[in-house]
């Protein structure tokens, strides 16, 4: 059996230990080949691949990024989209594809199963916003690299006995937002499921001030103000309709100092977030999602998504989870109300 990989969407820590795990397992137990699919669906569609094997994986664990490049190219908007995609797999002697992705990436997916072309999920991405698995990789690395900026960040803010507040990645879900937040001793955290009250936020900048204590606002870049509109860097959109965000930390700084008569500042951690080599344990998990991924195209299980539950990897199907963003609880945000203010 022949089989591409392709990783789609934003880069991510992790990629390269599936690529790895796949290739591994793949030609050492199932003798399969195995080629890459170069910079996610751009790649499928211009029959853009490169060889790879045991040789090619080598030494590529503990490396960010992904060796076969990634793009945000939706197949799906593009003229005859989706018959070249079979003409490169048709041309390649592809017999399956392993997409490793996150929601956007995983829904072209999806359609692509339900038009008879046999491929597998890996869910992949810093928000772990994708549903039907407990956590993707490439969150823990975002997350503790958010932690270590927050406990660098107090030093300053009380040096200087001002506001900082801190944007991190999360258009939708707050995971990053509420992680590192609670790790790094936040006093505000602002999450997209919880639409914020502006002057309840002064409100707690202005208590920590009054016993001498600088605070550190974290806000996800999807956080929104009570009847207010989502804050934008422009309004250009990619291929999957998505707006750029940022803004919301400046605009919470200038509303802080603004409301509060102090001085507040803005750090926007940005694509920091993404980079870099992967924690211990996103290297873990994807690397056994890379091996459960290459099981299933064993087993001729296709259209399913490798997904952790609990300890356990399974495969769920990739119709049930795409088009659903998992998204923070609201009982599980409200556990946490002690620490605000």
């Amino acid at each position: 059996m022949k089989v591409g990989i392709l990783t789609g969407g934003g880069d991510c820590p992790g990629l390269n230990a599936v690529i790895r795990s796949v290739v591994r397992k793949g030609v050492q137990q199932y003798a399969f080949d195995f080629v890459g699919v170069r910079d996610g669906w751009r790649g499928a569609l211009q029959n853009d691949v490169v060889p790879l094997d045991i040789s090619s994986v080598r030494g590529i664990l503990p490396r960010g990024g992904t060796i076969l490049g990634s793009s945000r190219t939706n197949p799906l908007k593009h003229e005859d989209g989706v018959r070249r995609v079979r003409d490169t797999l048709a041309a390649q002697d592809l017999d399956a594809l392993v997409v490793i992705g996150g929601e956007d990436t995983l829904s072209v997916a999806a359609e692509l199963d339900r038009q008879g072309i046999r491929l597998v999920g890996v869910p992949k991405t810093i928000d772990n916003d994708v549903s039907g698995t407990d956590y993707t990789f490439g969150f823990d690395t975002a997350v503790g690299i958010a932690t270590e900026a927050i406990d660098r960040l107090h030093t300053t803010a009380e040096s200087h006995m001002r506001t900082l507040v801190v944007e991190v990645m999360g258009r939708h879900s707050g995971w990053i937002a509420l992680h590192a937040g609670i790790a790094g001793g936040a006093n505000v955290i602002l999450v997209p499921e919880r639409p914020f009250d502006i002057d309840e936020v002064c409100a707690w900048v202005k208590s920590r001030f009054k016993i001498h204590y600088a605070p550190i606002v974290v806000a996800a870049e999807g956080a929104v103000p009570k009847e207010g509109q989502l804050i934008l860097k422009d309004r250009t959109v990619d291929e999957f309709g998505h707006v750029r965000l940022s803004g919301v930390g400046e605009w919470l700084a200038r509303e802080i100092s603004e409301r509060t008569g102090t001085d507040a500042r803005t750090t926007v951690l940005g694509h920091v977030q993404r980079g870099g080599t992967p924690s211990a344990f996103d290297r873990w998990l994807a690397t056994r999602f890379g091996l459960h991924a290459v099981d299933a195209v064993k087993d001729g299980d296709f259209g399913v998504m490798t997904a952790l539950n609990g300890t356990r990897i399974v495969r769920v199907p990739l119709a049930d989870v795409t088009g659903r963003t998992k998204t923070v609880d609201p009982s599980l945000y409200d556990e946490f109300g002690v620490f605000f203010g």
